[in-house]
Formats: C-alpha cells, sequence, structure tokens
C-alpha cells in the first residue's frame, strides 16, 4: 500500500513555503504532519490555524501540552 510523501519546502508554492519557513524559524523543523498535508494547502492552513489555536498559550501550560503529545504519540507506537 503506498504512502503520501511528505513534502520538502523546495516542492511547495509560495504560500506553503512561507508557513514551513515559519516552522523552521519557530521550531527548528517542519513536522512530518504539516509536511504531509502540504499537498492540499487550503487543508494546511486550516489546520495549523487549529494547531496554533490548541497547542498555544491558554489555560494548560504549552510545555504540559507538548508533554502529553509526545506521551499519547507513545502510547500509539506513533513516531513523534
Amino acid at each position: 500500500m503506498g504512502r503520501i510523501g511528505r513534502l520538502r519546502p523546495d516542492q511547495v508554492g509560495a504560500d506553503v513555503k512561507t508557513l514551513f519557513e515559519a516552522f523552521l524559524e519557530e521550531r527548528g523543523n517542519i513536522p512530518n504532519m504539516f509536511r504531509t498535508v502540504a499537498h492540499r494547502p487550503e487543508i494546511l492552513t486550516t489546520m495549523l490555524a487549529h494547531f496554533r489555536a490548541v497547542m498555544g498559550p491558554g489555560t494548560v501550560p504549552v510545555p504540559f501540552k507538548e508533554m502529553l503529545a509526545v506521551r499519547v504519540s507513545r502510547l500509539n507506537d506513533c513516531d513523534y
């Protein structure tokens, strides 16, 4: 069964490249889930907005959200 490829910055249009560059500046990498969804830029844009709303500042501290994401990933045998 085939897999959907993860796009590199040199494989995306200018709009997605801008988002990728922001990830590189903020995190030092581009998460694989966003590289995969980049095949559909309109979905990537809304997904990123949702991700930032959930994982950004709020009632629960950001470091705790990150630890929770890593823990859930490990419990599901997923690479984080």
